[in-house]
């Protein structure tokens, strides 16, 4: 394999361009399914997907937990300046997506750059960083899938970021906000996030809910108005969860989210970026949150990854639950993919997992994973008999009385000269679950 550095340091060493092998090939450092010129349901796996490579975990994460520090030393990141720090991490992470082959990658902020004492010293050294990004996207091909501002990590927003109860903080995250969204149309960002890591409440007794609630909405809207006058053209999205760090996010979920959209009148502008872990911490399956997201149209982006079902916080493993892969791709194929967004791997190494190949296996997994799924759900809307099963259990709504119902064309009066005791017809779970079962 060819080697490919972007800088004037090579940090992957011995790692060149990973490629499409087949899956009968034993390279580790090769893709099994993931062709990116593969072309399933109309379209290449490298259009469906819209792989990005996640800054934060892949390039600023050394494997800390509540429990202990870090366990990687990043060979990038040892130098004191943090103008040069910050170069030498665009260096390896660019080299890093380019070998991986990924199309895209995204960030928060002070990913790229730490963040400095002053607003206006943290907005010098984004303005630097970015004119760098520029740079390496322009000599590599790399776009750019999404920003958005870290609101959740410094201090001043322990009490949340535009919901917070104090109008000096929510200035504060105005202007990092600002910064943001500047960076991001900078480089050409197709979308924008907003995850409201602390955008919630420990508790009621100290919290106006509507109030904190409403000045989220009119945060929202001023981000929205700036970025349209600043000439950004992309999608919004929000990224539910439904708590941590926070006892209760106002994000909880994608259904709690179109609400909120639709209240604060942002349904044209907004739409959702889904996470697999969230969905499973807010008690859904992410199968559920993207049917409910598409459903009303809002089926933005997704967060690849997936939590560990013992336990009962943001895991971020790398997606490699086939079955729920495949289940989640029936739906994304039913609804016409991603509105927009793509395919970001916010998912971590494991604390022990402490080479830098390891980065490399982990995405590689990741990308094959998803990429098998795809065909998998592809086979099974195209090849077998399921959607006619599933389309069979409301044939009675297809014409007559059921047709009418749907219509709106009956009273409650006539619906009830209707009803009686009917014969049992089965659901037939376990069948649908063999059809699964019967494609992977």
């Amino acid at each position: 394999m060819s080697n490919i550095v972007l800088g004037d340091k090579e940090y992957f060493k011995g790692i060149g361009q990973v490629k499409f092998e087949g899956k009968e090939s034993d390279n580790p450092f090769a893709f099994k399914y993931y062709d990116e010129n593969k072309v399933v349901a109309g379209k290449t796996l490298k259009e469906h997907f819209k792989f990005a490579v996640a800054y934060w975990h892949s390039f600023c994460g050394t494997g800390g937990d509540p429990f202990g520090p870090g366990t990687r030393v990043f060979p990038w990141a040892t130098n004191s300046d943090p103008y040069q720090a910050a170069k030498d991490k665009m260096d390896a992470g660019f080299e890093f997506i380019t070998k991986i082959g990924a199309p895209y990658f995204c960030f928060h902020d002070f990913d790229l750059i730490d963040e400095a004492d002053t607003m206006a010293e943290s907005q010098k050294r984004l303005d630097f960083i970015t004119d760098y990004a520029k740079e390496k996207m322009a000599e590599s091909g790399v776009k750019l899938l999404w920003g958005t501002a870290n609101l959740f990590s410094n201090e001043q927003y322990m009490n949340g970021a535009s919901t917070n109860p104090d109008f000096k903080v929510v200035a504060r995250a105005g202007a990092q906000l600002k910064g943001a969204l500047d960076a991001t149309i900078k480089l050409d960002g197709e979308n924008y996030v907003f995850w409201g890591g602390r955008e919630g409440y420990m508790s009621l007794l100290n919290t106006n809910m509507k109030r904190e609630i409403d000045h989220l909405g009119q945060f929202l809207t001023m981000a929205r108005d700036y970025a349209r006058g600043q000439g950004f053209k992309g999608n919004f999205f929000i990224e539910p969860k439904p708590a941590e760090p926070t006892k209760h996010q106002y994000d909880f979920d994608a259904a709690t989210v179109i609400g909120f959209l639709r209240e604060y009148n942002l349904m044209d502008d907004f739409k959702i970026n889904l996470e697999v872990n969230h969905a499973t911490l807010a008690n859904h399956t992410m199968q559920h949150e993207m049917e409910v997201a598409a459903s009303a149209g809002l089926l933005g982006s997704m967060d690849a990854n997936r939590g560990d079902y013992q336990n009962g916080w943001d895991t971020d493993q790398f997606p490699t639950n086939l079955n729920e892969l495949a289940e989640m791709m029936m739906i994304f194929l039913e609804h016409g993919g991603l509105q927009g967004g793509g395919i970001n791997f916010d998912a971590k190494l494991r604390r022990n997992s402490t080479d830098l190949d390891d980065l490399f296996h982990a995405h590689i997994g990741g990308m094959d994973n998803f990429a098998r799924s795809l065909m998998i759900a592809d086979d099974i809307l195209t090849k077998s008999n399921y959607s006619k099963l599933k389309a069979d259990r409301y044939a009675s709504f297809d014409s007559g009385d059921g047709k009418s119902f749907e219509e709106g064309k009956l009273t409650l009066e006539q619906l009830a000269k209707l009803g009686d005791n009917t014969q049992l017809t089965s659901g037939k779970q376990e069948m649908f679950e063999n059809i699964i079962n019967n494609y992977i």
